[in-house]
């Protein structure tokens, strides 16, 4: 694929901008960094003291930094589909930014972690009370259980119409799969969305 020389300049080339949500550690920077046709832009800083009794590493024992602003980056479909990539961070004081990146956003994927599935309430509850589209994308981290999209359906008490999917977040083509997804259930939501809209024929 050639889109690393595309520009949302170009004429016919469509820019949406999508948002990476979740919770602490579930692999946001990592799920841009895999995806992104350019250099991502990352604002990872380490670990301090300052983040005792915020940041909570249960299940992550090897993590020694984490997101303060945001990430970014860009990957293209077919050169006419140009997707901006905005990773917010999952910490609860980093949550005043969240309206400010979810401006103008097409959807949302809501990266998720089975081992810490708690974390991702505030994300879903951000984006269904918006009525913005998002999917539901469980990271499979190596050595964590194994659980059947419905069963993180019940779990998370999601509407039927929300998708779940398996992914790897360190992996582009399963990265490019969930975002895939999402825009296939945004144009699903856009297209019924439209049915119900429709004057009744005469």
């Amino acid at each position: 694929m050639d889109s690393a020389r595309s520009s949302a300049g170009q004429p016919g080339l469509t820019p949406h901008k999508l948002l990476i949500a979740g919770g602490f550690a579930v692999g946001k920077t990592t799920m841009v960094a895999a995806i992104s046709e350019v250099r991502p832009l990352l604002t990872e800083e380490k670990l301090t003291t300052a983040s005792v009794g915020h940041d909570d590493l249960r299940g992550v024992p090897g993590k020694t930094t984490t997101t303060v602003a945001l990430d970014y980056g860009r990957i293209t479909f077919a050169s006419e589909l140009v997707l901006y990539l905005f990773g917010v961070p999952g910490q609860e004081r980093f949550w005043f930014m969240w309206d400010e990146l979810a401006y103008g956003a097409l959807g949302a994927v809501v990266l998720a972690d089975v081992r810490r599935l708690d974390d991702s309430f505030p994300s879903v509850n951000y984006f269904e009370t918006r009525g913005l589209p998002f999917v539901i994308a469980l990271n499979c981290f190596d050595g964590a259980p194994r659980y059947e999209p419905d069963e993180v359906r019940d779990a998370l008490d999601l509407d039927p119409a929300v998708p779940v999917v398996l992914c790897d977040a360190r992996e582009r083509g399963s990265v490019k799969q969930v975002l895939i997804t999402l825009i296939e259930h945004v144009a699903a939501q856009r297209a019924r969305a439209a049915v119900v809209a429709a004057p009744a024929g005469r």
